[in-house]
C-alpha cells in the first residue's frame, strides 16, 4: 500500500462515537500480549466483545483461534463483515453484548476477551460469569476498577466487586496500559485483567444472587463493624448476630472489608440455616 493508499484507508475509518464509550486500542506489542493472555490457538472458540476495527481480531486469527465477534456499532459491524469477507473462522455478532446468552454461542469450551466500554465493565463482568463461563477471560478495563476486581482483603481497593468476582473467579491484574496507547486517548489509565473461574466457587448456583446482594448492601456499611452489619441488614437482635459470626468464626468487632468471599459466603449460609 502506497503512502497515499494509507492515508485515504486511515480517513475512511471510523471514527470512535463517545456515547458508545469507543477507545481503539493500536499498540500492536499490546495487543499480541493481550492475545497470549488468552491463550487460544487453533481450534479453540474466542468470543471477542466489541472488536472495533479488528486490531485484537487480527491477533486471535493469527493464532489460529476462531472469532466470534460481538460488535453493537452498526458501521463498524459491517466495515468488519467486509475486511473479513474471506475469513471462514470469523463470525460478526451485531448485537447489546448484555442481551446475547454468551455460553449458548458455541458449543463446549470457549474463551472470551475484549476491550469493554468502561461505562459498562461490571455488568458485562458479572454477565460474562453467567453459567455456562468461559475457560479464561481476558479484559482491558480502567486500571482503577482492574485494581478493585483483583484487590485483596483489607486493602483500599477491596470491595464488593473483588468478593463479588473472586467468589466466582480468580482475577489476576497482568499489566497496565498507557492511554497514548488509544484513539483517541481516554482520560484515564487503563490495565489488562484476567478471569479464571473457579473449579471451586465459594457459591453454588442457587447462592449467587443472594449472595452478591448480601455483599454489596454489607459495603454499603462499610466502616460498621459486621455485628452492626447483620443487625441493620438482617433486622437481628445482638444475641442472634453474634451467634451468626462465632458460628464462622468471626470476629464480631471485624468490618466488611476484612471478611474473605469464603467467610462472606459462610456468614450467609450460616443466616438462611437459622431461618
Amino acid at each position: 500500500m502506497t503512502n497515499h493508499d494509507e492515508g485515504n484507508a486511515r480517513a475512511t475509518r471510523p471514527h470512535a462515537r463517545k456515547s458508545l464509550g469507543q477507545h481503539f486500542l493500536n499498540d500492536t506489542r499490546i495487543l499480541g500480549r493481550i492475545a497470549s493472555a488468552v491463550g487460544a490457538g487453533t481450534g479453540d472458540t474466542v468470543i471477542e466483545i466489541g472488536p472495533g476495527r479488528g486490531a485484537l481480531t487480527d491477533q486471535l486469527l493469527r493464532r489460529g483461534a476462531t472469532v466470534i465477534a460481538i460488535e453493537l456499532d452498526t458501521l463498524l459491524a459491517a466495515r468488519l463483515r467486509q475486511r473479513y469477507a474471506g475469513e471462514s473462522r470469523l463470525m460478526i455478532v451485531e448485537s447489546d453484548v448484555l442481551k446475547v446468552q454468551l455460553g449458548e454461542m458455541v458449543s463446549g469450551e470457549y474463551f472470551l476477551a475484549g476491550n469493554i466500554p468502561y461505562y459498562i465493565t461490571t455488568p458485562i463482568l458479572f454477565h460474562a460469569l453467567r453459567r455456562p463461563r468461559p475457560a479464561r477471560a481476558v479484559y482491558l478495563v480502567q486500571r482503577e476498577v482492574g485494581e478493585r476486581i483483583a484487590a485483596a482483603p483489607a486493602t483500599s481497593e477491596y470491595g464488593a466487586l473483588s468478593v463479588n468476582v473472586q467468589a466466582l473467579a480468580r482475577a489476576e491484574l497482568l499489566f497496565n496500559v498507557p492511554s497514548r496507547a488509544f484513539s483517541p486517548p481516554p482520560k484515564v489509565e487503563s490495565a489488562v485483567i484476567r478471569v479464571t473461574p473457579r473449579e471451586d466457587p465459594v457459591v453454588d448456583a442457587s447462592e449467587e444472587k443472594q449472595f452478591r446482594e448480601f455483599v454489596i448492601a454489607a459495603f454499603g456499611l462499610r466502616r460498621k463493624q459486621m455485628r452492626r452489619v447483620l443487625r441493620t441488614l438482617w433486622n437481628l437482635g445482638p444475641e442472634a448476630a453474634e451467634a451468626i459470626l462465632a458460628s464462622c468464626s468471626i470476629d464480631p468487632e471485624r468490618r466488611p472489608e476484612t471478611l474473605s468471599p469464603a467467610e462472606f459466603a459462610a456468614v450467609l449460609r450460616s443466616r438462611l440455616t437459622e431461618s
